[in-house]
């Protein structure tokens, strides 16, 4: 017998209100952040916030909810590169 297996659709919705508040929707993780960028795992790539000030107001990982407040300068899709620089040995061996 196959195995069938049900596929999630993915989904995504991201609001910026003035360029100070941005909501996002399918998120996964957040991997790492501070004030000038942010860059969360969601259910279409990468995503990476770049801003001044920026501030994480509300993460709700079971709902897949990230609230971002700050000034937002630019919002990046990556697939699965996450903008940090790779290790000496990661450079060497791709």
């Amino acid at each position: 017998m196959e195995d069938k297996k049900t596929v999630k659709p993915m989904n995504q919705t991201i609001t910026l209100d003035n360029r100070e508040k941005l909501r996002v929707t399918g998120v996964i993780d957040v991997e790492s952040f501070n004030e000038e960028s942010i860059i969360a795992v969601t259910e279409l790539g990468v995503l990476i916030i770049r801003g001044a000030e920026l501030h994480i107001s509300k993460l709700n990982l079971d709902s897949n909810e990230l609230v971002v407040d700050g000034d937002i300068f630019s919002l990046e899709y990556s697939d699965g590169e996450t903008g940090k620089s790779k290790s000496f040995f990661g450079k060497m061996f791709k």
